[in-house]
């Protein structure tokens, strides 16, 4: 577990890129948001496209990650890194299952997120253990520093991001660190921070929570007017519409929105993407034939 007091939080997020270990929530209170996971599963699956509301903006339409994108141990963290001003672009439940064969490949997130900052972070929220048994992340400390790399397309089957996608970079794996949490820890990685994960190898589920926090200065400039959550001091720049928080879960009202923000920056993450390659397309089911 990593010390969340004082400089030294933010003096290696400098140096290396990320952290991870911090403790945000204790161990039953972690589990009691998993079971609110679950149960949103549960009681949503017959009538809206749950595993897509799980892989993208999330807290548009789940109570349960609204509260966790806000959380004052989360956002005392991001503060320390990023500034006393955030906006939440987005949010998904990140799952593997036990013996699954899903992986993550070496990529940075601002690649595709279609802004002009780099003053953005990916939090994750360890909802169970995230052991390297079970495929947690791998960061290439001080990649951040390289700027934004060339990546290419895959599109392999058991790859989990959208477009398989995978840096064009010399990785040298003996320098790669395992960033492994306990239920209720959490890591944040630099926007630019290489990272990837492996396929879940052990009996036991991995379940996170995936929050992309940057500063209101961000701006989207890929699609014309994108959409964001101010959850801690202010936003003098206007960047983002607001968007309200869900009242309930999958609302009608939060349900249509999600609809329209995630449907809109689908153009963002598949710039460039045949349709026949897309995995998600935004509020409806992806085309994988």
């Amino acid at each position: 577990m990593v010390d969340t007091g004082g400089s030294a939080l933010a003096d290696t997020f400098r140096r290396d890129g990320f952290i991870a270990g911090a403790r945000v929530l204790e161990a039953d209170a972690a589990a009691a948001v998993l079971e609110r996971v679950d149960a949103f599963a549960r009681t949503h699956a017959a009538d809206l496209p749950v595993a897509e509301m799980f892989r993208t903006g999330s807290h548009l339409v789940m109570r349960c990650v609204d509260d966790m994108v806000r959380h004052p141990r989360v956002l005392d963290v991001v503060r320390q890194l990023l500034g006393d001003d955030l906006i939440v672009w987005d949010s998904d439940v990140f799952i593997k299952e036990a013996h699954s064969q899903g992986y993550v490949s070496w990529h940075q997130d601002l690649r595709y997120w279609g802004v002009d900052s780099h003053d953005a972070v990916t939090a994750w929220v360890a909802l169970t253990d995230a052991t390297g048994a079970m495929g947690c992340m791998r960061f290439l400390p001080g990649s951040h520093r390289a700027g934004l790399v060339a990546h290419e397309d895959t599109f392999e089957t058991d790859n989990l991001l959208t477009r398989g996608q995978n840096v064009k970079w010399e990785i040298d794996e003996s320098r790669a660190r395992v960033g492994e949490l306990k239920a209720g820890e959490m890591s944040v990685h630099h926007g630019l921070t290489m990272h990837a994960s492996d396929p879940n190898r052990s009996p036991h589920r991995r379940v996170g929570l995936v929050v992309r926090f940057a500063t209101p200065a961000m701006r989207p400039v890929v699609i014309e007017r994108d959409h964001a959550q101010l959850v801690c001091g202010e936003d003098a720049y206007g960047h983002y519409t607001p968007v309200p928080r869900p009242r309930t879960d999958a609302s009608p009202e939060a349900v249509a929105l999600w609809r329209k923000v995630t449907g809109e920056r689908a153009g963002a993450y598949f710039s460039g993407v045949a349709e026949k390659d897309r995995r998600w397309t935004g509020g409806r089911a992806a085309n994988r034939n």
